[in-house]
C-alpha cells in the first residue's frame, strides 16, 4: 500500500510539473503573442501620426512660400502697373494673400515641434516687417509707384523675400530632421520589439524543449515501467505453470502419504486385530482366561493405536481445535508437537485483543506457521524458532524466526513459500522474507485486519512468550 501511495504521489506530481510547464508554455506564447499586437499597434500609430505630422508641416511650409513668391508678383504687378483700378485689385490680391498666410501660420503652429519654434517666430517676425514694409506702399499713386517702384522691388522686396524663403527652408529641414527622428524612433521601437521578441521566443523554446525533455523521460520510463510489468506477468505465469504443476505433484504425493499411513499404520492394525479376535474367539473354552485377558489388552492397544493414527491425520489435515478452541492453543498444540518431533525449541508468544478472529484469519496463520515449521525441521538445521502473533490498528502481524543456516531468497523460493505468499495475497496482506547464509531466516507477515467494536481486550504476551515444549 506504501507503494501504491508513492506512486500516486510522484503521478501526482508529473501531472503538475506538467501542468505548470505547458500552462507556463502557453502562457510566453499568449504574452509573446499579445505583446506583438501592442507593438505593432503602436508602430503604425506612432508611423501614421509622424507621416501626418510631416505631410501636414510640409504642406504648409509649401504654401507659405508659394504665397511668398505670388505675394512678392502681386506686388511687382501692384508697382508697375499704371492703370489705378487694375493696381487697386492687385493690392486686394496682396492682402487675401497675407490673411492665407496668416491662417497657415496659426494652424502650422498648432503642429509645430519645440525644435521649431526660434525658427517659426524668426519667420513671423520677417513676414511681420514685410508686410509692415508693403503696408505704405499700398497708398501710392501711379506717378510714385511709377517712379519708385522698381527701386522698392530691388532693394525691399526681393531681399526680403529671399530671406523669408530661407527661413522657410531652415524650418523645412527641421521639419525632415523631425521625420528621421521618428524614423529613428520606431526604428528603436522595433529594435526593442525584436530583441523581446528573441528572448521570449528562445524562452519558449528552452521551455518547450525541457517540456519535451522531461515528457520523453516519463514516457521512457512509462514504457520501462510496462516492460517490467509484462515482464513480471510472464514470469508470473510461468511460476503459476510450475506452482500448478508442483501443486498437484504435491497433492499427489500427500495422497500417497495419506494412503501409505492407511495401509501401513491403520491398515495393519486392524488386519492384527481381526487376527487377534478370531484367534481370541477360537480360544474360547479352551484357553485359560488369563491368557485370553493378555490377548484382549493387546487388541485394545492395537486399536488405541489405530485411532491415535487416525487422529493425527485428521489434526494434520486440520486441527479441530482450531475451531473448537480458537488460533492460540491450536498454535500452542503444533509448536508442541513439532517439539516433540525435532530437537527443536519453539515458542509462541501472542499480543491480540481478542482471539474471535475470522476463520480464514485463523485458517490462514495457521497454515503459515505449518509450513514455516515444517520448512525448518526439513531445510534449516535450526534449534530455536520464534513465533510471534500481534494485533495493531488495523492490521495483524505474524513473525517466524528461527536461529537455522538461511538461504538465499534471491536463488531460491521452494513451494512452501510460495504457497504461504499466496496466501496472504488471497487476504489483502504482504509477505517478506530476510535470510541469508548463516544469519537464520525471519518471515514477517501483515495482515489488514480491524476488530469488531466491544470485544474485550486480553494481554497474553507474558503468558505466551514462555517455551511451548514436550
Amino acid at each position: 500500500m506504501l507503494e501504491v501511495k508513492d506512486n500516486g504521489s510522484k503521478l501526482s506530481k508529473s501531472r503538475l510539473a506538467l501542468l505548470v510547464g505547458f500552462g507556463s508554455l502557453l502562457a510566453i506564447i499568449a504574452l509573446s503573442g499579445f505583446d506583438a499586437l501592442r507593438v505593432l499597434s503602436q508602430f503604425r500609430k506612432e508611423d501614421d501620426q509622424i507621416r501626418r505630422q510631416f505631410l501636414f508641416r510640409n504642406r504648409v511650409l509649401n504654401n507659405i512660400r508659394a504665397e511668398v513668391y505670388l505675394s512678392g508678383t502681386y506686388v511687382r504687378d501692384y508697382l508697375l502697373e499704371p492703370d489705378p483700378e487694375r493696381a487697386s485689385g492687385f493690392g486686394a490680391s496682396l492682402e487675401s494673400v497675407r490673411q492665407q498666410m496668416e491662417t497657415e501660420l496659426v494652424s502650422y503652429a498648432g503642429q509645430m515641434d519645440p525644435a521649431e519654434s526660434a525658427h517659426y517666430d524668426a519667420l513671423r517676425m520677417e513676414l511681420a516687417q514685410y508686410w509692415a514694409v508693403l503696408e505704405p506702399v499700398l497708398a501710392w499713386d501711379a506717378q510714385t509707384r511709377q517712379s519708385q517702384g522698381y527701386a522698392f522691388l530691388r532693394d525691399v522686396v526681393f531681399p526680403r523675400r529671399t530671406a523669408m524663403l530661407e527661413i522657410a527652408g531652415r524650418i523645412a529641414d527641421i521639419n525632415e530632421q523631425q521625420l528621421n527622428a521618428g524614423n529613428e524612433r520606431a526604428s528603436d521601437l522595433l529594435g526593442k520589439f525584436q530583441t523581446r521578441l528573441v528572448v521570449t521566443l528562445f524562452s519558449a523554446l528552452a521551455l518547450g524543449l525541457g517540456m519535451a525533455a522531461f515528457s520523453t523521460r516519463k514516457i521512457l520510463q512509462l514504457e520501462a515501467r510496462t516492460q517490467a510489468r509484462y515482464e513480471e506477468v510472464v514470469e508470473a505465469r510461468k511460476q503459476l505453470t510450475h506452482l500448478s504443476a508442483r501443486l498437484v505433484e504435491a497433492q499427489e504425493t500427500e495422497r500417497r502419504s495419506l494412503s501409505r499411513e492407511l495401509h501401513d499404520e491403520v491398515g495393519q492394525s486392524l488386519s492384527a486385530v481381526l487376527v487377534e479376535l478370531r484367534n481370541m474367539l477360537a480360544g474360547f473354552g479352551v484357553r485359560p482366561e488369563e491368557q485370553l485377558r493378555s490377548q484382549a489388552d493387546v487388541i485394545k492397544g492395537l486399536v488405541e493405536g489405530s485411532i491415535r493414527s487416525i487422529r493425527n491425520m485428521a489434526l494434520l489435515l486440520r486441527p479441530s481445535m482450531l475451531d473448537d478452541l480458537g488460533l492460540i492453543p491450536a498454535l500452542k498444540w503444533q509448536a508442541r508437537e513439532v517439539s516433540k518431533r525435532t530437537s527443536m525449541e519453539v515458542t509462541v508468544a501472542t499480543e491480540l485483543d481478542s482471539e474471535d478472529l475470522p476463520d480464514d484469519y485463523k485458517t490462514c496463520i495457521y497454515r503459515i506457521v505449518q509450513e514455516a515449521l515444517h520448512n525448518c525441521s526439513r531445510h534449516s538445521n535450526a534449534t530455536t524458532i520464534r513465533v510471534r502473533v500481534q494485533q495493531r490498528p488495523g492490521a495483524l502481524l505474524l513473525s517466524i524466526q528461527d536461529d537455522g543456516r538461511g538461504f538465499d531468497v534471491s536463488q531460491s523460493k521452494g513451494l512452501g513459500l510460495l504457497g504461504i505468499e499466496e496466501r496472504v495475497a488471497q487476504l489483502g496482506g504482504t509477505c517478506h522474507v530476510h535470510s541469508g547464509p548463516g544469519i537464520g531466516t525471519v518471515v514477517t507477515v501483515e495482515l489488514p485486519f480491524r476488530a469488531s467494536a466491544g470485544q474485550p481486550k486480553k494481554d497474553q504476551s507474558e503468558a505466551d512468550s514462555h517455551p511451548v515444549s514436550g
